[in-house]
């Protein structure tokens, strides 16, 4: 169905309202409807090596919903009831996959990052009071068995641990080493108070038809944590409703049975759950995992366009930081089956957008949405115009509404007046959108919008556009950080008075830490070896401050707190002038400006630069620029 602009999502939404729609109430029908439909078709690939020729393991529909079935009768024959939680700590994998789906049939699944610390990971455990986890059997390259071994140690309701082996997709010689370099763990049961199991010879032993009966109505499916960067991880729920919402608007407006989809993303996240996992269950296409690390493993980027061309893929889903490593690529396969690639998680820089643009012919749909929502919002439609900078119009059935403080309560926004994004559709679970009953407190406008946190502005033509953000995140590379968690640790050091982390502008993730602090009167440090005690108290590698200043005074408000916005102007203009003076162009950052439409825009004089030279260097950041006046 063609999605061009504003009059399609009315066309839509008048056919008939949402609730009277002729979909399935669970996942598992939703599944078994298009395992029906389409047996023979395949439905997952993943591949252990990147390599254009390596072996790669596929599943039908009807193998997958067999796999889906034995694990959901599996986590059953453990005491996950629909209330009970399975969590799992994995890289991609089809198990991985087969675990997402077969604990929303039986349960709660909850995926967890496995690049989280052993202290994060207990942390989400004890906040789901998780009782099976499925994690990898130790492994090579990899420490993430090691990490759960000591996270579980640590999360007294978790009674069983499945291990999967990823040995089983390598071949030989490669699969006769693993057993002779694999890491030892031989105390893990014996410290550890869980059973630990072999997933794939329990799968083997339970029937490929359900053994219970399904849900018969919506319910909480999944919970998703956001950031992981502190000890009190918020855990946000999802329903089958807003589970299917996200797959159906795929199945409509972008895939049909006959569509590739290469999703190099995580399992843990919900762009690769929710947005093309749900879209092919709901459509039929085919998804493409390449890699246990996806975009993170070895060789991926410089084999992607083989990897294009071998599964003859119609649909690229990628992030900002993916896009800018494959620019550095020459494209060196046919590629001619693309039609679109998808990106998310980040603002794309406006030169990054044409510079892929320039270099494959396909055109890049940036899109927004977020955990909280269950996912998908918006996005720059596929057969309209795409406005870039922009993240679009929102979908069919999803309602947003830019709302500012009044002197009555929430007011709306005129058109291009900055407020804070708020959104209802079937993916907000609106009252209960976090596990914690207290962090839904004043999330809320009307009972029924939820506030984003990130601040906006609708255009003259209904496009959405993000200028910034209410709440205090660092987004690096589609990953939240919680600020807090620096300034903390390094308020934790003698010579530190005050402390402001905010996200510095990096070409390449969107945003990285960095921070800036005000020592006590009398105390002496240096910036080196502030960074280096955040290194050993910034629990979190991707926390960790990349760059510190140490300033005479931080600025504050008249309340006293740190005003970060002052903060944000510094790091832009040192950002800036430092990439400026690397590339040899002569303009330089004179200011920053708090436009009201564009947000922190950075003023240059030229110097005798031309805006071609600034743009090569600047158009790689997503914060606009402008020439002084």
């Amino acid at each position: 169905m063609a999605f061009v602009g504003l009059e399609d999502k009315a066309r839509i939404e008048a056919e008939m309202p949402w609730e009277e729609r002729d979909l399935p109430v669970t996942f598992h029908q939703l599944l078994s409807r298009t395992a029906g439909k389409f047996p023979n078709h395949k439905a997952v690939s993943f591949q252990i090596l990147s390599g254009p020729k390596d072996k790669a393991e596929t599943l039908t529909w009807s193998e997958l919903l067999g796999k889906v079935n034995q694990a959901a009768n599996l986590f059953r024959s453990l005491g996950v009831g629909e209330k009970d939680v399975v969590a799992y700590v994995m890289p991609n994998s089809n198990e991985t996959l087969i675990t997402l789906m077969g604990g929303a049939v039986a349960g709660i699944v909850n995926p967890i990052n496995p690049l989280l610390e052993p202290e994060q990971i207990a942390a989400i455990l004890r906040e789901t009071n998780a009782k099976v986890v499925v994690t990898l059997k130790p492994f090579p390259k990899t420490d993430v068995a090691q990490k759960v071994a000591e996270a579980v140690r640590h999360a007294p309701n978790v009674h069983t641990v499945l291990e999967v082996d990823l040995n089983r997709y390598l071949t030989p010689p490669k699969s006769w080493i693993v057993p002779f370099v694999r890491p030892k763990m031989e105390d893990k049961e014996h410290l550890a108070h869980a059973d630990y199991l072999d997933f794939n010879k329990e799968l083997a032993k339970q029937p490929t038809t359900l053994t219970f009966e399904d849900s018969k109505e919506d319910r909480v499916a999944c919970y998703f944590h956001t950031g992981g960067t502190t000890g009190m991880p918020k855990v946000a729920q999802h329903k089958y409703s807003g589970m299917i919402y996200n797959g159906w608007l795929g199945n409509t407006l972008l895939f049909s049975e006959k569509d590739t989809i290469m999703c190099p993303l995580p399992m843990f996240h919900v762009f690769a759950c929710h947005v093309i996992v749900m879209a092919a269950v709901a459509s039929g296409a085919h998804v493409v995992f390449p890699t246990p690390a996806g975009y993170r493993g070895d060789g991926v980027f410089d084999n992607f366009w083989k990897l294009i061309e071998r599964w003859k893929v119609t649909f690229i889903i990628t992030v900002p930081t993916a896009i800018s490593a494959k620019m550095q690529r020459p494209v060196d396969a046919d590629i001619s089956t693309v039609k679109t690639a998808f990106s998310g998680s980040a603002p794309l820089p406006v030169e990054l957008f044409r510079r892929f643009e320039e270099a494959t012919g396909v055109t890049i749909v940036e899109g927004y949405g977020l955990t909280e929502a269950t996912c998908l919002v918006s996005c720059n439609p596929v057969d309209g115009e795409k406005k870039i900078g922009s993240i679009g119009i929102p979908f069919p059935y999803t309602d947003v509404k830019i709302l500012k403080d009044g002197p009555d309560g929430p007011q709306e926004c005129a058109v291009d007046e900055v407020g804070e994004i708020c959104i209802s559709n079937p993916g907000v679970f609106a009252g209960n959108t976090y596990t914690d009953p207290d962090k839904n407190k004043n999330l809320y406008h009307y009972d029924k919008y939820l506030r984003t946190g990130d601040l906006g502005r609708f255009d003259e033509d209904g496009y959405l556009w993000i200028t910034g953000r209410a709440k205090d995140l660092i987004i690096r590379g589609g990953h939240n950080i919680d600020p807090a968690e620096i300034e903390e640790a390094l308020l934790g050091h003698d010579a530190v008075a005050f402390a402001g982390a905010i996200g510095q502008p990096n070409s390449h993730a969107g945003e990285v830490p960095c921070a800036f602090v005000e020592l006590v009167e009398g105390a002496s440090a240096t910036e080196e070896e502030l960074l280096e005690y955040c290194k050993i108290h910034v629990h979190e590698r991707a926390a960790q401050p990349k760059h510190l200043t140490i300033l005479p005074e931080l600025p504050k408000t008249a309340v006293g707190k740190v005003f970060k916005p002052e903060l944000r102007k510094q790091a832009i203009t040192r950002v800036y002038n430092e990439a400026l003076e690397q590339a040899g162009v002569a303009a330089r950052v004179v200011s920053v400006v708090d436009d009201k439409k564009r947000g922190l825009v950075a003023q240059l004089d030229a110097n005798g630069s031309s805006e071609d030279d600034v743009n090569k260097v600047l158009g790689s950041f997503t914060r606009p620029w402008e020439w002084a006046a």
